[in-house]
């Protein structure tokens, strides 16, 4: 599906500076971000249940949701390709 969708300027350069910083085209990260956003079919996409659970990892360094949705972003990505 191709939409077309017209950014203000200031948040078509964040757009532009984050794919750059992610290495993945802006078309790929409206996509992800897209796909974050919107409500999802079941319990993996489900920010909720994501959360639940969470205090016992058993990790007790801070985790950096950034860092975790860039690694899988990479990892998903790969996986494509393969």
């Amino acid at each position: 599906m191709s939409i077309a969708v017209h950014l203000p300027e200031q948040l078509a350069a964040r757009l532009t500076a984050e794919s750059a910083r992610r290495g993945i085209s802006a078309e790929e990260l409206t996509a992800e971000l897209l796909g974050e956003r919107l409500p999802g079919t079941g319990p993996d996409n489900s920010a909720l249940d994501a959360f639940i659970g969470s205090g016992s990892s058993g990790q007790r360094e801070p985790f950096d949701i950034h860092r975790a949705r860039a690694e899988l972003a990479e990892h998903l990505k790969a996986a494509e390709s393969a």
